[in-house]
């Protein structure tokens, strides 16, 4: 046998056969096949593929302008308006790095993320003013602040900002010529973990990645040509979950939404003709709880995604009942958004409501873009069992994963050893492959010696058909060191005692893993719609 392959031999990479991956081209492409074709709705306004090429290709124009380059950091804390679209590609058209903010945070991490992250810009509308402004009062040095004046926004106009971004996109030019990255490795976009232990933790997205996402998206949905996309979604959350990017890709419309008020939403979904939609399990509660007479009737079977917790039965019912088809999915900032999908079976269809949402409260198989995907030991990294019983981490590899978490070597190499990310989420790999999440490793309860998931818990409870939504957590126990406690929030029009709720568990758990407590009221969420399980803890040490 030859020692030399024939393949060895003028064969290679080079400009006829190589481009670095990035989303970036998805805009330019798009607009020159649809040039008049409705790329954003913001209330009124339309805004159609060609002048959304040419917002972007201004911001980059006039990002540069004021010296902004590669590697510089522009921050953005705003809503789903039409400037948040431009960011998503104007920011990196310029070599930049978009860090989108969390529009709920306080001053004082606000200020923290911009401090760490270095920002020489800020894009901000006018509604954060609150703490936007004290947040810009702690730095010692101020990024430029353009602002956003929405019309939209309908509250007091407190002025932070040297110039206004309208009149700042008319200071670049729609013609600019942008390039792609050298390199496809290259930082793309900063986001920042919630920072429930400790400050918040600068996730680094690279241009690879969030192309392969977004085709992820495209894929796994699948995500249709011309889908209407209703924006229920912060675009801050992992870009959108590069929805922002994978939309635009196949010509699809944006409708944009300043904050999730039900009778709007569904106002929007008949006015528009929406198609799809995403969201924490919260906006799935919150359009159940919307009264009938504020719903507005559509004649189209709308598809949502959500993530975080599995929806109960009654919950996929109801949304079915108002023309909703759920898919759940599982994902974390650390990897550009979804990387799992409960991708549905044929034999599922002839399945019970309450056998299918069995089948989807599973967090199910990877995306064809992530490389690798395994429940196992920690330690050991080898796989458990895939019984549906024995617990281990969640790990994943592949081009999907972040960079790294930004000027924290430490806690890089800990989430990335041994050649896998891990997730911090504990799980169960079925015969069939599916994983179904378990926990996260800090929310297992160890009663007694017995670990208990809190997610089983919360599943027996919800159940119950005065229960809405539920979460459990640890409360101190001299005897056990640690029982359930359980805090619930009542269906309207319902009610239910801590007793029957404690017996109801009993017939449907092992007697350990029982809820010694429970208490009523709201849950508090975050703005992407996660229960607060820390401040939970904190009540729970309370009482």
């Amino acid at each position: 046998m030859s020692d030399r392959s024939i393949f060895q031999t003028g064969l290679g990479r080079g400009l006829a056969n190589f481009a670095p991956l990035t989303p970036l081209g998805f805009l330019p492409r798009t607009a020159a096949i649809h040039p008049d074709r409705v790329a954003v709705i913001h209330g009124a306004r339309r805004i159609t593929y060609r002048e959304f090429d040419e917002r972007a290709r201004r911001l980059a124009s006039a990002l540069i302008r004021r010296g902004i380059g590669p590697g510089d950091t522009v921050s953005a804390v705003l809503p789903n308006v039409p400037a948040m679209l431009d960011a998503h590609f104007g920011v990196a058209m310029a070599g930049a790095v978009l860090n989108t903010i969390n529009t709920r945070l306080d001053a004082r991490t606000i200020a923290y993320i911009l401090e760490h992250g270095e920002a020489k810009v800020l894009l901000t509308d006018r509604e954060y003013a609150g703490t936007v402004g004290p947040a810009l009062e702690r730095l010692g040095t101020r990024p430029l602040v353009i602002e956003v004046d929405d019309a939209l926004y309908d509250g007091p106009r407190d002025r932070l900002g040297e110039v206004e971004y309208e009149a700042f996109l008319q200071t670049g030019s729609p013609d600019f010529e942008w390039a792609p990255p050298t390199d496809e490795s290259a930082p793309l976009a900063l986001n920042y973990t919630s920072g429930t232990t400790g400050n918040p933790k600068g996730v680094v997205y690279h241009h690879r990645g969030a192309f392969l996402e977004s085709v992820g998206n495209i894929m796994m949905w699948p995500l249709p040509p011309r889908a209407v996309y209703l924006w229920t979604l912060p675009m801050f959350h992992c870009n959108g979950w590069c929805y922002t990017w994978a939309l635009t890709a196949m010509g699809g419309t944006h409708v944009c939404l300043r904050r999730v008020d039900p009778p709007l939403v569904f106002d929007l979904i008949k006015r528009h003709q929406v198609t799809h939609m995403c969201g924490a399990p919260t906006v799935l509660t919150m359009l159940i709880q919307t009264p009938p007479e504020q719903r507005t009737a559509f004649d189209r079977v709308v598809e949502i995604q959500t993530g975080g917790s599995s929806p109960p039965a009654k919950v996929i019912r109801a949304m079915n009942e108002m023309g909703f088809n759920v898919t759940h999915l599982y994902g974390l900032t650390e990897v550009h958004g979804p990387s799992t999908l409960c991708a549905w079976q044929e034999a599922w269809d002839s399945l019970s409501v309450v056998e299918q949402a069995e089948k989807m409260a599973r967090q199910g198989v990877r995306y064809p873009t992530l490389d690798g995907q395994m429940v196992a030991d920690p330690k050991t990294l080898r796989p458990v069992p895939a019984d549906g019983r024995t617990v281990g981490e969640v790990m994943l590899r592949g081009n999907t994963v972040m960079l790294g978490y930004l000027k924290d070597t430490g806690a890089t190499d800990t989430a990335f050893h041994g050649g896998w990310f891990h997730t911090g989420d504990l799980a169960v790999q079925h015969p069939d492959g599916y994983i179904e999440i378990k926990d996260r490793a800090k929310d297992i309860i160890i009663s007694g010696g017995e670990n208990i998931s809190s997610i089983e818990v919360e599943i027996a409870l919800n159940r119950h058909p005065a229960v809405l939504m539920s979460a459990v957590v640890a409360r101190p126990d001299e005897k056990w060191g640690e029982t359930p406690c359980a805090f619930v929030q009542l269906r309207e029009g319902t009610a239910a005692t801590a007793e029957e709720l404690i017996t109801f568990c009993r017939d449907n758990l092992p007697h350990f893993a029982v809820p010694r407590t429970v208490q009523f009221g709201p849950l508090p969420t975050t703005s992407t719609g996660k229960v607060q399980k820390y401040t939970l803890r904190e009540r729970a040490k309370a009482l």
